[in-house]
C-alpha cells in the first residue's frame, strides 16, 4: 500500500498536553508525544469510530470519550478490552518538522471518526 508524507507540525511546537490532531490527506489523525517519542494513529476508536482526540492522553494510554475504551500510546493496542488495537501511521523527524506518513487509499467508512 502506498503512503505520502506530510508535514504535520514543528516539533517546538507541539502541544504541551502530549496529543496533536490534524488532517493529513483524507486522514484524521491523532499525534500522541510520549517521553519525548511521537506516535501517530487514525483518529478513530475501533470500538465506536469516536474521535479519540477529544479524550485523555493519562500515563501513556490514549483513553476513548464515548466508552472509556483505553489504548496504549505507543503501540495502539487496546488495554482492558476486546477491541482492535488502532490503526498507526509511521512518524519521522526532519529539519524540525514532525513528518506523518498516510495512506494514499482513504479511510474506509469504519476508519471515519464520528465528528457529532
Amino acid at each position: 500500500m502506498s503512503a505520502t508524507w506530510f508535514e504535520a507540525v514543528a516539533i517546538d511546537a507541539f502541544p504541551e498536553d502530549g496529543k496533536l490532531a490534524t488532517k493529513l490527506g483524507e486522514w484524521n489523525v491523532l499525534i500522541v508525544r510520549e517521553d519525548g517519542a511521537f506516535t501517530a494513529f487514525n483518529d478513530c476508536c475501533t470500538h465506536q469510530a469516536s474521535a479519540l482526540s477529544t479524550g485523555r492522553i493519562r500515563r501513556g494510554t490514549i483513553m476513548c470519550p464515548l466508552h472509556g475504551a483505553r489504548f496504549e500510546a505507543r503501540t495502539g493496542k487496546c488495554i482492558g478490552g476486546a477491541y482492535p488495537a488502532l490503526r498507526m501511521f509511521e512518524t519521522r523527524e526532519s529539519e524540525g518538522m514532525l513528518e506523518v506518513a498516510v495512506p494514499d487509499q482513504p479511510p474506509a467508512i469504519g476508519e471515519r471518526p464520528k465528528l457529532g
